[in-house]
């Protein structure tokens, strides 16, 4: 970005600030909490130091969150944005919680549970010279209009919940991606009988469980996405635990036969090593080309392709992504920091950089998706990842299959936990899918009517 257009956020970063000033935002108390101001060494003033907590996952985000800091703070004559990640296997959910429970609140934060925060007036709403930047598609209002959380990459649905395999093995053996569910279970096998492991999974954080079931659960999933999801069918009555009962069956049927020993106590990134090092054939992934490109770095001779596991009828379900909703993710402004006007403008001018075409090219040159910003058709895309074109041929198939499949229910997120819980517990044994059903139904009782 050159100088002329380094001088003109700075200019709009103090108009904001003038405006914000003028309507009476303004609170010193919130300072100490999410950010301070601090003496800029190159002579241009003070800026403002503010806080981005996020989760941290698989190898390409961590890089693009970091390079796309790094990259800000370069140019930003106002603003220094300081990283405040949540290591792996913590249940961020969780920690949300209790940095609300503490006062806590960064400037940025990469939600969890939307509604709820929205509904206890925690986040701050995004202001138009963001929303602006993103495809009407990528953004939606909650009930009183505003929107609070803009995304941190493509809205492609849960594509990125999918199986990463050596295609070097397929071509070697004869074997294609799967068109329909009973050829998935005859390539599991034929792996098994050629003296190979067929897939690799992790659950040494209880977040990767999703990656298998999803798959396994998208048909049943995809039934109710005309009645408001399958979970809002459930709170109505209409349909119980009990209906996925055949997925979870072939969850752990999946994983009593073709899964790699280990797989308790297996990182999510070491996944990759595991593929790599020809330990498994295949590997769950909820990364999407993340993950092919950290399989390129590791190995830059690996030939990795890409597939979804496909319903008994061969259609590829896939949840879209929920722009709002109780469990949807995306970027927020707090309302702590929204109290503080530099805070406010800071926060806010990093939102509008993320969505620039030079963040979008710096992301994609990363191995991320960009967001849907108005000028995707700018953006410099990376199709030099082996297996890349797997993954946009998704987007393009005629078996793709979009169902919705949210919860308004306010603690969502942690009968979730519960349930990847529950289901970790079954694949290793320690009870069946009948005393999983049983469990599960009850909680998820409990958590209706806590409403």
């Amino acid at each position: 970005m050159d100088h002329a257009m380094v001088r003109d956020r700075a200019r709009a970063a103090s108009l904001r600030r003038s405006l914000l000033a003028g309507v009476g935002i303004a609170s010193a108390t919130a300072l100490l909490l999410t950010g301070c101001a601090s003496a800029d060494t190159t002579g241009g003033g003070e800026r403002t130091t503010i806080r981005f907590l996020y989760a941290t996952g698989d190898e390409t985000w961590n890089n693009v969150v970091s390079e796309l800091v790094d990259d800000f703070n370069e140019q930003s004559e106002t603003t220094t944005v300081q990283l405040d990640p949540l290591p792996a296997g913590s249940d961020y959910a969780t920690a949300i919680k209790t940095m609300d429970a503490t006062g806590n609140w960064p400037a940025i934060v990469d939600m969890r549970d939307t509604l709820t925060y929205i509904q206890a007036g925690k986040l701050s709403p995004i202001p138009e010279t963001v929303t602006e930047l993103l495809e009407p598609d990528a953004v939606a209002a909650a009930a009183n209009g505003d929107v609070y959380t803009v995304p941190n990459g493509a809205l492609n649905g849960e594509i990125g919940l999918n199986i990463v395999y050596n295609k070097t093995y397929f071509d070697d053996n004869g074997l294609t991606p799967p068109a329909d569910y009973a050829e998935f279970e005859d390539l599991l096998a034929e792996i098994t009988a050629n003296g190979d492991v067929p897939l690799a999974t992790a659950a040494a954080e209880v977040w990767p469980s999703d990656q298998l079931w999803k798959q396994l659960a998208a048909p049943t999933f995809a039934e109710w996405g005309q009645e408001g999801g399958f979970w809002t069918a459930a709170q109505n009555g209409q349909a119980s635990v009990e209906d996925l009962r055949e997925p979870l069956q072939k969850l752990k049927d999946i994983t009593d036969q073709y899964v790699l020993e280990g797989w308790q106590s297996t990182a999510d990134a070491q996944t990759t090593t595991l593929l790599v090092n020809d330990m498994a054939v295949m590997a769950t992934s909820s990364a999407g080309i993340g993950r092919l490109n950290d399989i390129a770095k590791v190995d830059p001779e690996f030939e990795a392709g890409l597939f979804i596991v496909p319903a008994e009828d061969g259609s590829i379900n896939v949840l879209k992504n929920a722009v709002n909703g109780d469990t949807a993710t995306g970027l927020a402004i707090s309302a702590q920091a929204a109290e503080d006007e530099d805070q406010l403008a800071g926060a806010v001018e990093f939102l509008e950089y993320f969505y620039s075409v030079d963040a979008a090219d710096l992301m994609e040159a990363s191995g991320w998706i960009a967001p849907n910003i108005v000028a995707s058709d700018e953006i410099t895309r990376n199709s030099s990842i082996p297996g890349a074109a797997d993954y946009f041929a998704l987007l393009e198939s005629p078996e793709l299959v979009w169902y919705e499949n949210t919860s308004p229910l306010a603690n969502f997120s942690g009968f979730n936990t519960f349930f990847r819980q529950a289901r970790i517990e079954m694949q290793d044994g320690q009870s069946s899918v009948d005393d999983t059903i049983a469990k599960v139904q009850a909680e998820f009782d409990k958590t209706v009517a806590a409403g």
